[in-house]
């Protein structure tokens, strides 16, 4: 007889996910088992599984035992992920919504993950996750979509997993992509990267905040409405081509809302809502 399990639906402006609690890790979910409850037609639907467990009942967690609970995210098609920037912001609001965390105003809250633990705190938006430092690649990555008639050059940003920011020049450009179908990165990163395709607003910056649009295609998922982490790579990318000058505050357009960034002692932090639907039983396959 198939296992039945709890979860919930939530989701950070529109990149959303299934969310099962395993406190004491007793769920060993196949990557098959994964991409069928992510399945928009015959299962839940969702960009990815948060499995909420204790650091202390999973492998990765013995390197985040000062955080009580850790992310364990999965896209899509069941392969493993470093981070999710809305993700680790929907799994807080699953943390403090059922209990399982008591989170004082104004206080930090731990979560594990496999780019290390990760701080939130709550914020104007919603909540904010300090990502922590970043990093620009010194070569460019030459990006090939459907869409574009030409290759583009894109930079590598690592914001604890890796990301290929590419800047089209016009609106009409962003929205004329076909994200159907997988952009072509030479050479390939070893372990893939979520790319962003961006469009700086016009102006720039207004009142110290820079502003620009995206749109994502993320690895083992497709194109989403949102990325957190790609959201922030974005806002990196946009920064380092403007130079000094550039801004360290950042409003960052996507299908699915509005998310804020901010580049503080060298690292950087996501902020933007988070939101659960709806929760039920589901029968594992």
């Amino acid at each position: 007889m198939p296992q039945t399990v709890a979860f919930t639906k939530g989701h950070g402006t529109g990149n959303d996910f299934v969310i099962i609690p395993d406190a004491d890790g007793e769920l060993a979910l196949t990557d098959d088992q994964v991409a069928a409850l992510c399945d928009r037609r015959f299962g839940i639907g969702a960009d990815g599984i948060l499995r909420v467990v204790r650091s202390s009942q999973i492998a990765e967690g013995a390197a985040t035992s000062e955080a009580e609970w850790f992310m364990d995210y999965r896209n899509a098609d069941g392969s493993a992920a470093e981070m999710c920037g809305n993700g680790i912001r929907v799994f807080a609001r699953f943390l403090v919504d059922r209990g399982l965390v008591s989170w004082d105003e104004g206080a930090p809250l731990a979560v594990g993950t496999r780019a290390g633990v990760k701080t939130l705190t709550r914020s104007e938006l919603g909540f904010e996750v300090d990502l922590g430092p970043w990093t620009v690649e010194s070569e460019d990555v030459l990006v090939r979509a459907r869409g574009l008639g030409v290759a583009r050059p894109g930079a590598g940003i690592d914001v604890g997993n890796p990301h290929v920011v590419v800047a089209l020049p016009s609106e009409d450009e962003l929205e004329g992509l076909d994200l159907t179908v997988q952009p072509v990165l030479d050479p390939p990163p070893p372990h893939g990267a979520n790319i962003e395709f961006v469009v700086p607003s016009d102006p720039l910056v207004r009142h110290g905040v820079g502003a620009i649009r995206m749109r994502v295609f993320e690895r083992g998922v497709g194109e989403t409405l949102s990325c957190g982490t790609g959201v922030a790579a974005a806002a990196l990318a946009v920064r380092h081509w403007a130079g000094a000058a550039a801004p360290d505050h950042w409003a960052v357009s996507v299908p699915g809302g509005e998310l804020g960034v901010r580049m503080v002692d060298g690292h950087v932090l996501l902020s933007g809502p988070a939101t659960l639907v709806y929760s039920g039983q589901v029968a594992l396959a």
